[in-house]
């Protein structure tokens, strides 16, 4: 069983959207427009019928065949895509918005099925803490669905929505009609829920969220605290409040990079926190965990008139870790093992899941700091083998925590 030290990330796992207790996991409720006029379900994709702000970019809007490839039978489906083009709704009506409630930044995609005809749209980025239009109008279609994935810069995470329909999507923008089957090799099912958008004060929304429940506000900075966990800096817990942890990371981040604080409130920030964790900013180590175990790290460091070795640190599912360098540190290694609910060591193929080297050091299963490596197990001690790590003097070294 192995114990850590005090400042481990925790990282929140995210479920399917906001339940509503009358209906499916991904349900709320509709409110149809009284007097509203019927229009064809593929209208509600229409590029016309979004503002100026929230219009697409040319992709979305191709009316090329290329977009379905014509086949017998699917004049129906190509019928559904040009109504995607074509149709306008009525303008007076509520928009469908997508609210992100969790702590990621996520991609979105919609779908709709009418009369044995599915199609589906997208990818819609929406920040945490903020809603997104998709769907201008009242559509009357029998179904809807909705995809949500975190981006791929958070690693492993447990899926945002739950499966009750697989439809077709894209890479990047995409308009697909015949959702239930993917023509286009480019194409694949991804897994999609069924919902019912509630009605909110801006016309009707599908909420993701999380068993945290955040509130808009709560969820942008549980947002930034994980994205600062994830570039090195010790912001946990990620909870979506303040806390003297949070607050010290936030602020070394913005004096590093010369900001002032008033850039943490700006709709940017988000994309300077991601484009930090992309490039593994900052020097020294960072420690990535990219399965969906929990892993123990430990460092081994050479000053040059000692060897030390050092740990544990906890890295969640996902998170990413900083830990901390001596200044005299002349080389650095390291150890980590994957464990259990209880702390054991888990196990492929009867060897423990482990990423090391050949340069022993001594460990305990408990916190440790050990300088003398000479006969390790006299001492109640585990001999440990530990992995050179090459430190660049500006970009520092990341390792990536994955399983063979």
């Amino acid at each position: 069983m192995r114990c850590c030290l005090s400042f481990s990330p925790i990282l929140v796992p995210a479920r399917s959207f906001i339940a509503d207790p009358l209906s499916l996991p991904l349900v709320g409720r509709v409110a149809s427009a009284k007097g509203a006029s019927r229009v064809g379900v593929a209208a509600i994709f229409n590029r016309r019928s979004l503002t100026s702000k929230q219009r697409l970019p040319p992709p979305w809007y191709s009316a090329s065949p290329r977009t379905v490839p014509p086949r017998k039978g699917e004049g129906r489906r190509n019928f559904f895509a040009l109504l995607f083009i074509l149709l306008v709704t009525d303008p007076a009506l509520a928009d469908l918005e997508i609210c992100n409630r969790t702590s990621f930044v996520i991609d979105a995609a919609i779908g709709i099925e009418d009369k044995g005809a599915a199609a589906t749209r997208g990818w819609f980025r929406v920040d945490p803490g903020q809603c997104r239009s998709v769907l201008r109008g009242d559509p009357s279609a029998e179904k809807f669905f909705a995809h949500a994935r975190a981006l791929p810069l958070y690693g492993q995470v447990q899926p945002l929505t739950s499966a009750q329909a697989q439809l077709c999507v894209g890479e990047g923008d995409f308009l697909v009609a015949g959702a239930r089957r993917c023509a286009d090799a480019t194409h694949r099912l991804a897994p999609f829920a069924e919902m019912k958008p509630r009605k909110t004060e801006n016309g009707q929304a599908v909420i993701v969220a999380e068993p945290s429940d955040y509130t808009p506000e709560q969820a942008r900075f549980a947002a930034v605290q994980r994205l600062l966990l994830l570039a090195g800096y010790g912001a946990e817990p990620i909870d979506g409040v303040s806390g003297p942890r949070s607050d010290a990371a936030l602020a070394s981040f913005l004096r590093e990079r010369n900001l002032s604080q008033d850039a943490a409130n700006t709709p940017a920030f988000l994309d300077l926190l991601m484009d930090a964790v992309r490039e593994g900013a900052g020097p020294g180590l960072l420690w990535c965990n990219d399965t969906k175990h929990t892993v123990m790290a430990a460092l081994g460091v050479d000053d040059g008139s000692s060897q030390t070795s050092r740990g544990w640190w906890r890295v969640e599912p996902g998170a990413c870790l900083r830990p901390d360098l001596p200044r005299k540190a002349l080389r650095v290694f390291s150890f980590a093992e994957a464990v259990d609910a209880n702390g054991a060591a888990i196990e492929r193929k009867g060897r423990a899941l482990s990423w090391g080297g050949s340069t022993n050091f001594c460990v305990r299963n408990s916190r440790f700091e050990i300088s003398d490596h000479s006969d390790c197990g006299t001492r109640a001690l585990t001999k440990q083998g530990f992995q050179p790590v090459e430190l660049q003097q500006r970009s520092g070294a990341t390792i990536r925590f994955r399983e063979p």
